[in-house]
């Protein structure tokens, strides 16, 4: 369970939020709209009405307390890079802030962001996988060159076992476990043979593996 502060709550923000509580995480929610911060409230740890701008306002919450302050303000560049910096200066231990573009990631790394994220870029990049390969379920992009994938089961794999289709040697790619429906196989070894209906999660270079999911379209 996480302690988080959560500064700015639209759409963005909410849609954070709801997935933090979703999780069992405690959240305290800021924001400087009254009519925003009264009607979600009732549904967090903690809720302010204030304006982060203000240093003296971030450090009467103690920002040291939290294990991630999240800048999730998205039309005021200027009040983000602002309280992305103040964070830091009084003793935040992770901020993770919201960009639109990569000039104001840039801007929000030199103010001291651990992380810096793109929500619409990274919809349309997850987007553009799935439209190029029509067998991919899901991915998740680790660095700029490696990512996990979970994807159907290749119809030449099928009754093959593991040793032989030898994905690592011949793909480049490595198979982490197996879905069957909603289970799991944790543990996976050279004997495993692969079924109609499995999916697959693999690691390997993104490039690599999107070449290997085109082709078997």
């Amino acid at each position: 369970m996480l302690s988080v502060l959560l500064i700015g709550m639209g759409k963005f923000g909410r849609e954070l939020g709801e997935r933090l509580l979703g999780m069992g995480d405690e959240v305290m929610i800021v924001d400087k709209n009254e009519d925003v911060v009264n009607a979600l409230a009732p549904r967090y740890t903690n809720a302010l009405i204030m304006n982060c701008m203000v240093i003296e306002n971030l450090r009467s919450m103690d920002i040291p307390s939290f294990d991630v302050c999240v800048v999730a303000i998205g039309d005021d560049f200027q009040a983000s890079l602002e309280i992305t910096s103040n964070l830091k200066d009084l003793g935040a231990k992770r901020v993770v802030s919201k960009a639109s573009t990569e000039i104001q990631r840039k801007f929000l790394t030199r103010a001291g962001a651990d992380e810096v994220i793109y929500p619409d870029k990274d919809v349309a990049e997850k987007l553009a996988v799935t439209l190029n390969s029509a067998n991919v379920i899901n991915f998740i992009e680790l660095d700029g060159e490696h990512s996990i994938f979970e994807i159907e089961t290749p119809k030449k794999w099928l009754r093959k076992k593991l040793i032989d289709v030898n994905p690592r040697a011949k793909y480049g790619m490595n198979i982490l476990t197996v879905k069957k429906g909603n289970a799991v196989i944790s543990s996976i070894d050279g004997n495993y043979v692969f079924e109609e209906g499995d999916l697959i999660v693999v690691f390997g270079n993104t490039e690599t593996i999107l070449r290997f999911t085109n082709k078997q379209r």
